[in-house]
């Protein structure tokens, strides 16, 4: 029978009753202003540089059809992640971010910032007006995370407890700016930062992990990993490491990078039900973590106003 990427599989619809969870919690999908959203399909439409191979988009449509065919996966709970790549762009990205979680009650209110003198203020604005999440890429944005111009944002954040999904692995196409080394030293000098590391931190994971297990704010998304795409890229994650990864317990938190992938949403859980076969530790109680309960509790706990 063909796929249908909009109809998930009977073993995968099966998984919220099985596990006992509302549905799938997805921290790492993409949502932007049209004219933003434009360009970035184009540049996945062009295979651009930074991709390293085609990578034909499975989902497209405007943001209505996006939360629809959402909705209908069985997401429940998502982001909205935009990142900028050039000074004076991150306002624009927030203040659509912000209309969009008013319009969107699903969705989580996120934000993002670029190394620039406003950005204290900016992020400051964000964290007073409820921000839940923000994103910063440094592969797409090349800068360095422990650039100066940051330091006053970090702490701002690491003090409130908001989460920060960071991609700094250097995957899928490294630069200077990538990798786990300047992102060691930002933890040095903030330690009580939440950082939750896109695609696991690939494809250097041993050492993103080490970040997670040695910072208690510290986790991972599952953004592409383990899927047939990312093991082709030569970047799988390894075997040797599962155990520490089922130890990470409640750090661990679904992502897709939705809508810009070139496969069915449901082949990121369904290879996460996978690695049971690989890794007996990765059982149904990590598997309802990573799918709902662990990005619940934290998002919740934000929503509270206390601690993370």
């Amino acid at each position: 029978m063909p796929v249908d990427p909009f109809v998930l599989p009977d073993e995968v619809a099966a998984l919220p009753a099985r596990l006992g969870i509302e549905g799938f919690f997805d921290v790492h999908t993409h949502f932007m202003a049209p004219p933003v959203m434009a360009k970035v399909r184009q540049y996945f439409d062009d295979a651009g540089p930074l991709l390293g191979r085609p990578w034909p988009l499975t989902y497209r449509g405007d943001e209505t059809e996006l939360v629809s065919q959402l909705g209908a996966l069985g997401v429940r709970r998502f982001s909205a992640l935009s990142y900028a790549h050039k000074p004076g762009m991150a306002e624009f990205l927030n203040d659509w971010a912000d209309a969009f979680a008013d319009r969107v009650p699903a969705v989580l209110r996120c934000g993002t910032f670029f190394p620039e003198p406003e950005a204290t203020a900016y992020v400051g604005k964000r964290l007073a007006g409820g921000v839940e999440l923000f994103k910063v890429h440094v592969q797409v944005g090349a800068f360095w995370v422990t650039d100066p111009l940051l330091d006053e944002s970090w702490g701002q954040i690491a003090e409130a407890g908001v989460p920060v999904v960071l991609h700094a692995g250097s995957g899928p196409v490294p630069n200077e700016f990538t990798g786990p080394a300047p992102v060691a030293e930002l933890l040095r000098r903030h330690p009580g930062l939440r950082l939750l590391f896109a695609h696991a931190g690939a494809p250097e994971y041993e050492e993103f992990l080490g970040l997670a297990e040695r910072y208690p704010g510290v986790g991972l998304d599952t953004t592409m990993v383990f899927t047939s795409f990312f093991d082709e890229m030569d970047s799988p994650f390894p075997d040797r490491l599962l155990g520490r990864l089922a130890a990470l317990g409640d750090k661990v938190f679904l992502g897709s990078d939705f809508p810009n992938i070139p496969y069915p949403w449901w082949h990121q859980v369904e290879v996460l039900v996978a690695l049971r076969e690989r890794e007996p530790l990765l059982d149904d109680a990590w598997l309802a973590g990573v799918l709902w309960h662990n990005a619940e509790r934290l998002f919740e706990s934000r929503s509270a106003g206390s601690a993370p």
